[in-house]
């Protein structure tokens, strides 16, 4: 039970920050998820290749080389011939970090995957909010857009009429007096 109240410990935002997207997929990687239920990275994959059939490719996938080369660039994982890993890390989609609960049993694992799986409805929540506001963000552009271009036309108009006010055309004048065409005309 004490290790369940410690699992408690761990906070919504630093699940959150765990969460990488992978193949259009918010996931979790394996080491942190090993970190999170208190276990060996090994011991963790070992589970999963144990009841692999429990986990299909929309609920856990290995990252290939070129993910992999990526993410070691982003969060300096050291490369295998420094002490690192050998294989390419396993990430987990939310319905695969559901399924590890059923598959590692700890008190641990089910405290933390709640925590997890809360993690992932907050995530879920705050990228439909901000879409919404997205939403409403463009239609106030548009709208804003629309009277601007109104507004532009407006004004102009308005300068266009105060350059003929400045700048009046020059009249034309008749001469004065008898003009004769001088021009022969064959």
């Amino acid at each position: 039970m004490a290790r369940a109240q410690h699992a408690a410990q761990v906070s919504g935002e630093q699940i959150t920050q765990s969460i990488l997207v992978f193949r259009g997929h918010k996931v979790l990687l394996d080491e942190d998820l090993a970190t999170l239920y208190g276990v060996a990275t090994g011991v963790l994959v070992q589970a999963v290749k144990r009841n692999i059939r429990r986990f299909p490719e929309d609920f856990m996938f290995q990252l290939t080389p070129a993910e992999w080369a990526v993410l070691r660039s982003r969060i300096v994982i050291p490369t295998s011939s420094r002490g690192g890993r050998r294989f390419a890390p396993y990430v987990f989609t939310e319905q695969g970090v559901a399924m590890l609960s059923s598959v590692l049993g700890s008190e641990r694992a089910i405290a933390v995957n709640i925590q997890i799986m809360r993690a992932f409805v907050k995530l879920r929540e705050l990228l439909a909010s901000n879409k919404e506001l997205a939403r409403r963000f463009d239609e106030l552009e548009a709208r804003l857009d629309k009277k601007l271009t109104e507004h532009d036309q407006a004004i102009a108009a308005i300068l266009s009429a105060i350059r003929e006010l400045m700048n009046p055309p020059t009249p034309k004048r008749r001469p004065i007096g008898f003009t004769a065409d001088l021009e022969e005309k064959s």
